[in-house]
């Protein structure tokens, strides 16, 4: 496994942080044998006054190949979009954005770290399962609206569920 440097998204990172959710999003147009996916949202104004952006690069102060996109909710970190590049994937990216995203949100407080993900595609579920995350029925309004977001923005594609990773069961490294 490679090593991985994860930090705060900076302004000069943002514009790249659209091209990669694209290129990681286009593998679900494979998956699931559709023409398309719907395009990334703009990054070049984020909604960070409720979160973060984690930002991953294989070499210290080269371009970012993947990002973590989290949203302070209700005492949880909820991440909302955890993408890499497809031509860094399987070195181990992702998993350092999502162990420092737990990081990330004890630091702030927060008692868990939650997320929605295609049950059956095996970079989401099952990776978030063998990072430590829970299966748990959405629990919260926050959490049953995201249900028909979700319908919205076009993923009903597959089965979806609701992730639970908690903070307060786990001691720091």
């Amino acid at each position: 496994m490679l090593k991985t440097f994860v930090r705060q998204a900076r302004a000069d990172d943002l514009e790249l942080l659209e091209a990669i959710e694209n290129e990681a999003d286009a593998l679900f147009a494979t998956v699931f044998s559709i023409d398309g996916w719907r395009p990334a949202p703009s990054y070049s104004k984020p909604s960070q006054q409720n979160g973060f952006i984690l930002v991953a690069s294989d070499r210290p102060g080269s371009d970012a190949i993947g990002f973590a996109h989290v949203l302070e909710v209700r005492g949880s970190g909820h991440l909302e979009q955890l993408s890499v590049r497809p031509s860094a994937a399987h070195r181990g990216h992702g998993r350092a954005l999502v162990e420092a995203v737990k990081s990330e949100s004890r630091l702030r407080g927060r008692k868990r770290v939650t997320l929605r993900t295609f049950a059956d595609v095996p970079w989401n579920a099952p990776f978030y399962l063998s990072c430590g995350f829970i299966e748990r029925d959405p629990d919260s309004g926050f959490f049953r609206d995201l249900l028909v977001t979700e319908q919205q923005r076009g993923l009903g594609y597959g089965r979806r569920v609701q992730m639970n990773f908690d903070l307060t069961d786990e001691l720091p490294r």
